[in-house]
């Protein structure tokens, strides 16, 4: 093969690796190894270890990737001429891509990205959020003291009631368990918005019963079958 072929087969690699990675990470967590990538890529270990030193660097490389998903959500958002329809896309949009993607939320969350790709990123999207707020703020449709900041932890709650609700889902008898995340999406919706209102919250809550089985399974392991 020759140097451009070796180029393109290289890229082609690389690009599986990237895929894969990202279907492994949102199903297992960031604690796979670049082994299991490489083997859900269909490439030679060695393979992987060429395209990418170390787990940490494809872990980098995917969290680009996902800056630039939700760089477009929030460039969507902001074109909408109706703030708080905007506002209100942006957080539907971003959760659920966090709800299904248990990687991307634990790379959002500032545990596995290097400091240094998790600042460059950041530094992209908090001005985006930031001007969100700022103008769902300023044109009346949300609480005066709302900023981007409250946003983001906004994200970071929800996302750990979605993985919640996910990981223990099987030992409860609702389907739509790992939709959870969104009643409470709109309990902070109806929080946040002026004048207020009170919207029908999109599923039921969960029963006692059903907390208790769920909080037990994700929290001690038991396989609750009671």
């Amino acid at each position: 093969m020759n140097e451009q072929g070796l180029r393109k087969d290289a890229e082609r690699n690389r690009e599986r690796l990237l895929e894969a990675g990202r279907k492994v990470f949102a199903e297992r967590g960031l604690g796979a190894s670049l082994n299991d990538v490489a083997k859900a890529a269909g490439v030679g270990v060695g393979t992987a270890y060429r395209r990418f030193a170390n787990k940490d660097e494809l872990i980098d490389a995917i969290f680009v990737r996902q800056v630039d998903e939700l760089g477009a959500i929030l460039n969507e958002s902001l074109a909408d001429e109706d703030a708080w329809r905007g506002l209100v896309n942006y957080l539907e949009g971003t959760l659920a891509i966090q709800a299904r993607d248990r990687g991307m939320a634990q790379i959002l969350s500032g545990s596995w990205a290097s400091l240094e790709e998790y600042n460059a990123q950041r530094a992209r999207l908090a001005p985006l959020v930031n001007r969100l707020a700022d103008r769902a703020r300023e044109t009346g449709v949300v609480r005066a003291d709302l900023t981007g900041t409250d946003l983001i932890f906004l994200q970071i709650g929800l996302t750990a009631i979605a993985t919640t609700a996910r990981d223990g889902a099987d030992h409860i008898n609702r389907a739509d368990a790992p939709e959870l995340y969104r009643r409470y999406l709109g309990v902070f919706l109806d929080g946040i918005r002026e004048p207020a209102t009170r919207t029908e919250l999109p599923i039921p809550a969960l029963s006692t019963d059903d907390t208790h089985a769920l909080l037990r399974q994700t929290v001690s392991g038991d396989d609750v079958t009671e």
